[in-house]
C-alpha cells in the first residue's frame, strides 16, 4: 500500500536535476574534471530516484528494479567519489582508479542484469535488493560504497577541519559539515533497505540532498566573499573541495 512517503522521490528527483544543472554549468565555466564527475554523479543520483518515482506511480517492474539497483547501489556514490579523486590525487592516479572502479561497476551491473528474480519476494510498490536470486551479487555494493565513503565523507571531514582554522573560511567549515552529514544519510537509508524499510531510504535521500546543496551553497558563497575582498578570481581547485557527496549503501 502506498503512503505519502512513497512520493518523496519525485521531489528528490526535481531537486537533484536542478542541482546537477548548477554543477554542470560551473563545469562549463571552469572545465575542471572533478566538477564534471560531480555533475554526472548528481545525474545518476536523479536516475535512481526516477526509478523509485516510477515504481511508486506504475508499480514494481523488473526493468525498473534492475535500473534502480544499478543507478543506486552501484552508481549512487561512485561518480561523486571520482570527482573527489580527481580533485585530490594526481591525474594518472585518478585515471587508474577510474579504470578499476568502472571495471567493478560494469561486472556488477552485468551480474545484476543476469541474476534471476525471486518473484515470491516482490512487493507491488516497494524496491529491495532481496529479490535478487543470486544473493552474492549484493556483495559488490559494500566495496563500491566503502570507496565512496573514503573520498566523499572522509574528504568533507578533512576539509571541514582545515577550514575551521580561520574565521574567513568558517562558512566553508560549516558547509563541509553539512556535506559530510548529507553524504552519510542516504547510506543509513540504504542500510535500512536491506531490512525491508525502503521508505527510510526515500526520506534520507531527500534530506541528504538538501544538506549537500546547503553545504555547496555555503562553500560557493564563502569563495565569492573571499574573491570580492581580494579583488581577484581564484582558480585553485581547493576552493571547490568536497562541495558534493552522496553515496548509497547496502541495497
Amino acid at each position: 500500500m502506498r503512503t505519502a512517503v512513497y512520493f518523496v522521490p519525485i521531489v528528490t528527483t526535481v531537486i537533484a536535476l536542478g542541482f546537477a544543472g548548477v554543477v554542470i554549468a560551473r563545469w562549463l565555466d571552469r572545465r575542471q574534471p572533478h566538477l564534471l564527475w560531480w555533475g554526472v554523479g548528481l545525474l545518476t543520483y536523479a536516475a535512481g530516484t526516477i526509478t523509485e518515482s516510477a515504481t511508486t506511480l506504475l508499480g514494481w517492474h523488473e526493468v525498473l528494479f534492475r535500473a534502480w539497483y544499478i543507478t543506486g547501489a552501484l552508481l549512487g556514490g561512485a561518480p561523486l567519489a571520482q570527482g573527489s579523486v580527481y580533485l585530490h590525487l594526481p591525474r594518472k592516479t585518478a585515471n587508474r582508479l577510474t579504470v578499476v572502479v568502472a571495471t567493478v561497476i560494469v561486472i556488477a551491473s552485468l551480474c545484476v542484469i543476469a541474476s534471476p528474480i525471486d518473484y515470491a519476494l516482490v512487493e507491488p510498490f516497494r524496491l529491495s535488493g532481496s529479490v535478487l536470486a543470486w544473493r552474492w551479487v549484493r556483495l559488490f555494493s559494500p566495496f563500491i560504497n566503502l570507496y565512496a565513503v573514503i573520498f566523499l565523507v572522509g574528504g568533507a571531514i578533512v576539509s571541514a577541519v582545515r577550514y575551521r582554522r580561520t574565521r574567513e573560511t568558517y562558512s566553508r567549515f560549516i558547509g563541509n559539515v553539512y556535506i559530510a552529514i548529507g553524504a552519510i544519510l542516504p547510506g543509513i537509508g540504504g542500510t535500512f533497505t536491506r531490512f525491508g524499510h525502503t521508505e527510510v531510504l526515500y526520506v534520507t535521500e531527500l534530506i541528504g540532498l538538501l544538506c549537500i546543496f546547503a553545504g555547496y551553497r555555503l562553500n560557493v558563497t564563502g569563495r565569492g566573499v573571499r574573491e570580492a575582498r581580494d579583488g581577484r578570481r581564484e582558480t585553485g581547485d581547493e576552493n571547490d573541495a568536497e562541495s558534493l557527496g552522496m553515496p548509497h549503501y547496502q541495497r
